[in-house]
């Protein structure tokens, strides 16, 4: 056999190792003005000793404490069940999305909310349970992103991702705690029916030893805010297309459901995303879970791949930072036991990755 080079596939854009997690699986990131970065650990299986927390010295250590992050079913609303995302806002809290829905079972009563925490003092200082007519028991709360300009304290955007019911979008008002629904059952929050995933060359389903392999079928998962807060950007995560929406047709609290379906746009596909995110300078990231990629949708609407690289198994959640660079978790989720029989491929550690992007965050206040 000649020893020529065979030619391989190539990599694109320059990614850095930012954290190595030899414990629980991560999903969510971001990172505060002052460099912290705070992550979140779903309990979806695994143990998970904190579901929130913050890079110490090192390692990663419980945030803003131990109590918070265990769950306590008389106080549901003062304590972590399982926690999805975390966002720091504009104001430098960290905003924390309780999916209270452990190994996504019907969420808790009284204990799916937003809490948010003074990063000054690391204090809570704000506390939203969200109520059954914004969460109804099919819920599963995934991403949130926020526009403190709006009302008199700002609101947030929540994607609903159920696998098993409707899917939409979630309007809060942070001063009131009052909470909508918006989009319940369209089709661009909904899973596409004939989306076939192909993840490390398989297609990926849910797979059981003895039974057919079920089709895994999440509705609304990323989310993202243009960098003026008029366009909320969003995608199933079984799916390739991006989908926006006008903010203003969000905000409205009456029922205007044919108003806002005809006002989705379809913006084609970009390919199958779990998280989204937004820069300063007006540009949409997208993660390509099939692809081992994260694409950016430059200002004209054409998309450019920014991070090709085997080592992105499965980009999670995207962060954009004061500090010019795109973070990412890469955490394996389709290794996971559900796909293959009940065997988990996953291998330790798990990777907190960045890129630089010459961009700041999106932050509307």
């Amino acid at each position: 056999m000649s020893n020529d080079k065979i030619a391989t596939d190539r990599s694109i854009g320059s990614i850095e190792p930012v954290f190595r997690f030899f414990d629980a699986m991560p999903t969510g990131v971001t990172v505060a003005a002052d460099g912290r970065i705070f992550l979140n650990f779903p309990r979806w299986g695994d143990g998970v000793p904190f579901t929130v927390g913050v890079i110490q010295d090192g390692k990663v250590v419980a945030y803003p404490d131990q109590h918070i992050n265990t769950f306590d079913p008389a106080h549901p609303g003062e304590t972590l069940g399982s926690v999805q995302s975390v966002v720091v806002d504009a104001a430098n809290r960290l905003w924390i999305l309780d999916t209270a829905a452990p190994k996504f079972t019907t969420p808790l009563v009284g204990a799916a909310k937003l809490i948010a925490v003074d990063l000054v003092t690391n204090k809570v200082v704000k506390s939203i349970v969200l109520p059954a007519t914004t969460v109804l028991p099919t819920t599963y709360l995934n991403d949130v992103r926020f526009d403190l300009r709006k009302g008199k304290g700002g609101v947030a955007y929540i994607t609903d991702s159920s696998a098993n019911g409707p899917g939409g979008i979630i309007v809060v008002d942070l001063e009131s705690g009052n909470s909508w629904r918006k989009l319940t059952g369209h089709r661009s929050t909904s899973p596409d029916l004939s989306f076939v995933p192909i993840v490390e060359g398989e297609r990926l389903a849910t797979r059981e030893k003895g039974k057919a392999p079920v089709p895994l079928s999440i509705a609304s998962d990323g989310i993202a805010l243009s960098s003026d807060g008029r366009t909320l950007y969003y995608c199933p995560l079984s799916s390739r297309h991006l989908y926006s929406v006008p903010t203003e047709l969000l905000l409205d609290t009456a029922d205007n459901s044919k108003t806002i379906s005809e006002a989705v746009v379809d913006l084609g596909e970009k390919g199958a995303s779990d998280g989204l995110e937004s820069d300063d300078k007006g540009r949409v990231y997208a993660g390509d879970y099939e692809h081992n990629s994260i694409r950016q949708m430059q200002t004209n609407g054409e998309w450019k791949t920014i991070v090709h690289n085997p080592r992105v198994l499965w980009p999670d959640t995207l962060s954009v930072a004061s500090d010019g660079y795109l973070y990412f978790t890469a955490n394996q989720f389709p290794r996971q036991p559900q796909f293959h029989e009940g065997q988990d491929l996953r291998e330790k550690p798990y990777i907190l990755f960045r890129v630089k992007i010459d961009a700041g965050p999106v932050l509307l206040k």
